[in-house]
């Protein structure tokens, strides 16, 4: 069973067209004219070794938020829609990720209801052009669309940019064990029957 999704979506503000495959190799092709979202994104895919495709239109003039906002948006009805009725995946996820100098730990649980705790502080607003903030705004967008359960605790850090790409590494890392078919469970991994909501 083909574990994919297309998602198409066009505001005042945005056009976005996204496809994922979560049984992908790791393939990306990403275009979203915000420079640092596409680099998290690229290492995302290659760390849940999935296959993502995301070509964005986003209001740049204005800046960089309606874009990384819609393309977390997307990326989280994306992960729903693949998983569909959630039958024999692992469902919860984690990892402690080290960057150097800093060390994230994330967990997911794909639970069909949206919950986030998002502990981790930038030393600087700024990561080149990127508001580091937006990490924070990508990630809550994606948890609330993908009806997830997700928990981001930074232990320690001194570069901002070391942050962010410990904290998507390791979020894809969470990710991909919670979307993994796990053979001893055929069914839904829950007591209710359900993962639905």
């Amino acid at each position: 069973m083909s574990r994919t999704a297309k998602i198409d979506r066009k505001t005042n503000e945005t056009e976005i067209s996204l496809e994922l495959n979560l049984d992908g190799s790791g393939k990306a092709q990403i275009q979203t004219g915000v420079g640092f979202l596409d680099h998290m994104l690229e290492l995302l895919t290659r760390h849940a070794v999935i296959d993502l495709s995301v070509a964005a239109k986003g209001d740049l003039h204005v800046d960089q938020h309606h874009t990384v906002e819609d393309v977390g948006i997307c990326f989280g009805q994306a992960i729903k829609q693949a998983l569909g009725d959630k039958m024999g995946i692992r469902r919860y996820g984690h990892f402690t990720l080290p960057m150097e100098e800093t060390l994230v730990t994330t967990a997911i649980d794909l639970s069909g209801r949206y919950f986030m705790v998002f502990s981790a502080d930038f030393p600087s607003q700024k990561i080149g052009e990127f508001d580091s903030e937006l990490v924070e705004d990508f990630w809550q967008a994606t948890a609330a669309n993908a009806l997830a359960n997700l928990h981001v605790v930074l232990h320690h850090g001194r570069n901002s940019h070391h942050i962010s790409e410990a904290i998507f590494k390791g979020a894809a890392r969470a990710l991909r064990m919670a979307v993994e078919q796990d053979p001893r469970v055929p069914g839904v991994p829950s007591t209710k029957g359900t993962l639905s909501s």
